[in-house]
């Protein structure tokens, strides 16, 4: 049987799968513990607000992976940029061309949107993730260290903010 694959817009009736699909990465990434997101939150973000998008790869009908992506803006260029926030495919669909296929079609999306780049993060140690990312012709940018504040932190600076408008 020659299997059939595509990659499509995700549907407010795919918020189940995204949501199984962010367990799934986050298991794989060692961060489980990190997940605070629900379906609802995928539901209101994605789907109502539209603070990020989703594109559902399947093979043969069924739903085997996602990508989750929004758009941001670099100041030196002077235009939007697509920042892809996660791209997972069931560890048993890879090595078919599945992720370069979903790549291909986030890069048409960046193109056709007049993004001027489509950025993305990858943990040092996903070695296997690294090769496919730089066969694909991308840059590493090793010279820049990505922060974050979250919880406390970021209440506590939000805090001070308001300290200083009384």
């Amino acid at each position: 049987m020659t299997e059939t694959f595509c990659v499509r817009p995700a549907k407010e009736e795919d918020a189940d799968f995204i949501f199984t699909m962010i367990q799934e990465i986050a298991a794989y990434e060692r961060m489980s513990n990190e997940v605070t997101a629900t379906r609802e939150d995928i539901v209101r973000e994605v789907f109502q607000r539209k603070s990020a998008y989703a594109l559902i790869a399947q093979e043969n009908g069924v739903s085997i992976g996602f990508a989750l992506y929004f758009f941001h803006f670099s100041t030196f260029q002077g235009r939007r940029g697509l920042y892809l926030e996660d791209v997972f495919l069931r560890p048993q669909y890879r090595g078919k061309g599945y992720g370069s296929q979903m790549l291909q079609e986030l890069a048409r999306i960046a193109v056709e949107q007049g993004c001027g780049r489509m950025e993305w993060s990858c943990l040092n140690w996903n070695q296997p993730s690294i090769a496919f990312y730089l066969g694909l012709g991308a840059k590493p940018m090793d010279e820049w260290t990505v922060y974050r504040l979250t919880g406390d932190s970021l209440n506590k600076l939000a805090e001070r903010r308001n300290e200083h408008r009384n």
